[in-house]
């Protein structure tokens, strides 16, 4: 019985996992406000190591548009505008010699239209997730029926794993509308 609790445990970290990492990956989704998290996992090569960009220098918010970066070494500010366009994230880096600012355009509806199907693609892949999750958990249960766990045990031990995957995928679809709706209104 401890092996059933130790892979229904096991399933929900896993799943909490996979919901955290959504979280992350909506964060850096723009919706029409500037924020620094927008440039999270944004790495700039720092004499030849790459490094992300917060490491590098400051990243502050100027208005609801307009993000500033002003690195610590001026000689960064070439590379760090260069990673910006390789990441291809929609905004052009304006260098002005002492710092770097990033000008938010505003969302036009079809812009909005493909940021929502990017949220969608990213909330298809959280669900993937959970859903391996689930099989690799009942798998893990059909391994101990074969075993010797009764077919009872195993199959309320199924049935649970599917309950906590149920609530987890609801959670996903909560982050998915309420993003959606942060994005789609003016």
């Amino acid at each position: 019985m401890a092996d059933i609790s130790a892979i229904l445990t096991e399933t929900t970290d896993h799943m909490q996992k996979a919901i955290a990492h959504l979280e992350t990956e909506l964060t850096k989704i723009r919706a029409g406000r500037a924020t620094p998290q927008m440039l999270d996992g944004l790495v700039v090569d720092y004499y030849g190591t790459p490094t992300p960009i917060n490491q590098i220098g400051n990243i502050t918010v100027l208005d609801a548009r307009t993000i500033s970066i002003q690195p610590w070494e001026k000689n960064m500010l070439q590379p760090i505008e260069r990673s910006i366009i390789a990441a291809n994230i929609g905004i052009t880096p304006q260098n002005d010699g002492v710092q770097i600012r990033l000008f938010l355009p505003p969302l036009t509806e079809e812009r909005r239209k493909e940021l929502v199907k990017k949220v969608n693609a990213e909330g298809e892949h959280s669900k993937v997730a959970i859903r391996n999750i689930r099989r690799d958990s009942i798998e893990k249960i059909k391994k101990l029926q074969k075993d010797g766990l009764s077919e009872d045990a195993a199959k309320d031990s199924e049935k649970d794993i599917q309950e906590i995957t149920d609530k987890y995928i609801a959670q996903i679809e909560k982050h998915l509308q309420a993003k959606d709706k942060e994005i789609m209104s003016v």
